[in-house]
């Protein structure tokens, strides 16, 4: 169903995830200045996290006359992600993706060993409304607007499989254990419909997670909290290295694209990878503390400048980008802090489009990273850390073949 141009859509939604960036940054300062209690709007605010399988019955019907293959390969694997903000109690609006962990394959178009790949993601933006059965269930209906997008294929520059970027509604039930105020376990099912005019199918999503609300605490809770002994930086200051020397083995093991033998899906499906492979990358980011929990979870608020320059070209290019980054702590001793963060969808502005000639889309993209590092020193006033990036737009556009950024090295200043 297309409800509005395409064109528009990724406008908006770009927009939406901008005002949504900018807002949570805004609301996130606490009026004590505490940072052991949530704002107003981060007190309504969850995320959500789903993991489980999906369905879409592509096949060779949806090929052109003349082109077929014998054998498919389909991970059924896939995740679902969620922003959401509580309206009133049981009444919220939900922004997120959903994508399968790797692509549907054709394995052997036309018998001649061609393979190929058809990709396909969802953001999304829906209302959602629950139904409190008793203290611990609670079912839910969503609906919404979907900006879907699939990327197809073509043999000898012959368009097989065409791309389509397009608004498609959204639809879920499911249900909800809460194992407190905070958690709550969810069982979910998703779907969207068939499109008969951009010749997809429907796609339909099975899955479990959980869903975590931050929560208002008493003034004396939250005091407590701020005093106690665990760190947390205030600010940080960091400088970053990496070289595709080390290999891009990290960045595939946690896309779920490593190759091992004659497995071509090994790792964990958490991250991305891309077509565009950079050569060096250095990086300067500051972090600044926007809310703690007792112990174990941080929010922040980022910006960073990033250089890098390609394998195939080597031609310089910048990227400027602004981010929140989530930061779990794993473990804590008497000699360091150790955590692993997690940053996505942080708007960037890169100063070039379509990089070595392939379709990565526009200048206006948007930025992740994973890490793991620790806090050294009796004061914690130092931090090692090992980070992967990666720049898209997030399949919403169609042409988005994506920039790895190696491993890097980053040391780095609190204050």
């Amino acid at each position: 169903m297309e409800l509005f141009n395409s064109t528009k859509i990724g406008k908006r939604y770009c927009i939406l995830l901008f005002l949504l960036l900018f807002s949570v940054h805004a609301f996130c300062q606490s009026n004590e200045d505490l940072k052991t209690q949530p704002s107003p709007f981060l007190s309504k605010s969850y995320f959500g996290v789903n993991f489980g399988a999906i369905f879409y019955p592509f096949s060779n019907s949806n090929l052109i006359d003349g082109y077929s293959s014998d054998t498919f390969s389909n991970n059924r694997f896939s995740g679902r992600f969620l922003l959401g903000y509580k309206l009133a109690r049981d009444f919220a609006i939900q922004f997120g993706v959903l994508r399968p962990a790797s692509w549907f394959k054709y394995d052997n178009v036309n018998n001649i060993g061609y393979k190929k790949s058809v990709w396909i993601t969802a953001w999304s933006l829906s209302l959602k409304r629950s139904f409190q059965l008793n203290k611990r269930f609670s079912l839910y209906a969503e609906a919404g607007v979907a900006n879907l997008t699939r990327v197809g294929f073509d043999i000898n520059d012959k368009i097989i499989y065409p791309s389509a970027h397009f608004a498609n509604l959204i639809y879920g039930v499911g249900a909800n254990y809460h194992i407190s105020k905070k958690w709550k376990l969810s069982f979910n099912g998703t779907f969207l419909p068939k499109s008969q005019k951009y010749n997809q199918p429907s796609i339909s999503q099975a899955s479990i997670g959980f869903e975590y609300h931050l929560q208002k605490k008493p003034e004396e809770l939250a005091k407590e909290y701020s005093e106690n002994s665990y760190f947390f930086p205030e600010n940080i200051i960091q400088v970053s290295y990496g070289t595709h020397e080390t290999g891009f083995g990290v960045n595939r093991f946690f896309g779920m694209s490593m190759k091992v033998g004659n497995f071509e899906s090994f790792g964990i499906p958490v991250f991305w990878v891309g077509d565009v492979k950079a050569r060096n990358a250095f990086s300067i980011t500051y972090q600044r503390l926007a809310y703690r929990s007792r112990k174990d979870f941080s929010l922040e608020w980022g910006v960073s400048i990033t250089s890098f320059n390609t394998i195939s070209s080597r031609e310089p290019i910048f990227a400027f980008s602004i981010f929140p980054v989530i930061r779990f702590y794993l473990l804590r001793r008497p000699e360091f802090d150790f955590y692993t963060n997690y940053s996505i969808v942080g708007p960037t502005f890169l100063t070039k489009k379509n990089i070595d000639n392939l379709d990565s889309g526009p200048k206006a993209t948007f930025q992740d990273t994973l890490g793991f590092g620790v806090f050294l020193g009796k004061e914690r006033k130092y931090n090692l850390e090992l980070r992967i990036m990666h720049y898209s737009n997030g399949n919403i556009f169609p042409q988005n073949s994506g920039v790895a950024i190696p491993l890097q090295l980053t040391i780095g200043k609190t204050f």
